[in-house]
């Protein structure tokens, strides 16, 4: 047979069996292939070592929930108002990086806060003094929405009188005024009677740390002596107007002006006492005159209301003595009923609390 006609032992096996030489060529061709992800499936003991690996890359449904219990929680954002920034970014930023008025408007909010703590403390300690204006004997705790404001106890462990103060302890109804008249005359008389509540044992809640007086010892008291010429200043409550109006006139006075004294708070607030329709936060000083003018008398020197921060029990403000001054310039002055804090220099201060 000729070469030409000659076939190799494999083309000959191809042709007579024509599955096997299809099933070579889907061989090579496949081996030209690159790898798909539908990889033919693995042998059990290859498709354990496979799951073992996912496992370890991946955490399981439980490890999962750990990890989530574990991690912090996402930070709340501070509550604010909308035209103002909280005060821990206040801190945090630049003063630079806000205007005048969020941080006066900051303040404000603060102040406010600060005020209704300060409050809720004085309620929780329930700690009330007496002050010395009242209008009924009905207690405090029967009037709806009173809230009486406390009053500072004075620590006089450490008390020292002024340099040139002339104080005299003595009992106001039995001294010898006369003596007193005959020393001096007064420009000015300074008063503030313990006046007599509406009942002899009041019951408004608080204590009356001061022996009170009838209106028939006060009247009797010989004011009228002490001085010719000046001026009168009298403290009295709401429920003695009309008294201390007879009382002026009985000791030859005429009524010529009164003070008001506005209470206030530590902060500025105004301080409100008891009362029975309306709550009081105020008290009055009338002024009364007998003859003429005192030598140096000034008018015009100072308005007729007072704004004071309420210290002591009873004890009353500061300006009033420096108006005193003002309008009688070194005069000669005279305080009745006066207390251990009312002391000044260049006063006669007469009572039993000294």
């Amino acid at each position: 047979m000729s070469s030409g006609t000659n076939r190799s032992g494999s083309d000959e096996d191809a042709d007579f069996h024509p599955s096997r030489s299809a099933a070579s060529k889907a061989a090579a061709r496949n081996r030209k292939r690159p790898r798909t992800s539908t990889a033919p499936p693995r042998s059990s003991s290859s498709s354990s070592n496979g799951l073992r690996n996912h496992s370890e890359k991946q955490p399981s449904p439980l490890q999962q929930s750990l990890q989530n219990v574990s991690s912090p929680l996402p930070a709340s954002p501070p509550v604010s108002s909308p035209s103002c920034p909280p005060l821990d970014e206040v801190t945090k930023r630049s003063l630079d990086d806000f205007s005048l008025e969020e941080l006066l408007q900051k303040e404000e909010e603060l102040q406010l806060q600060i005020d209704g703590l300060s409050e809720d403390i004085r309620q929780l300690q329930g700690e009330t003094h007496p002050t010395d204006d009242s209008t009924t004997d009905t207690p405090l705790a029967s009037v709806p929405g009173i809230v009486e404001e406390e009053e500072e106890e004075i620590d006089y462990s450490n008390f020292d009188a002024p340099t040139w103060c002339v104080p005299i302890k003595t009992n106001v109804m039995t001294f010898e005024w006369a003596t007193l008249a005959k020393a001096s005359q007064f420009d000015v008389i300074l008063m503030d009677p313990p006046w007599q509540l509406a009942s002899h044992a009041p019951t408004r809640g608080v204590a009356i740390a001061y022996q009170q007086l009838p209106d028939a010892c006060i009247e009797d008291l010989p004011i009228s002596t002490l001085q010719e010429n000046g001026f009168i200043f009298i403290w009295v409550i709401n429920n003695k107007y009309v008294k201390a109006f007879e009382l002026l006139e009985r000791w030859g006075y005429d009524y010529v002006d009164d003070i008001t004294w506005v209470k206030q708070t530590v902060n500025r607030r105004m301080a409100k006492g008891h009362g029975y329709y309306l709550q009081h936060a105020k008290e009055t000083c009338l002024v009364g005159r007998k003859g003429m003018d005192p030598p140096g008398c000034r008018h015009a020197v100072a308005s007729d209301v007072i704004f004071s921060q309420r210290r002591g029990q009873s004890q009353k403000p500061e300006e009033l003595y420096e108006m005193i001054e003002k309008l009688v310039p070194n005069g000669k002055y005279l305080e009745i009923f006066g207390r251990k804090n009312n002391l000044r220099d260049y006063w006669v201060t007469v009572g039993n609390e000294l």
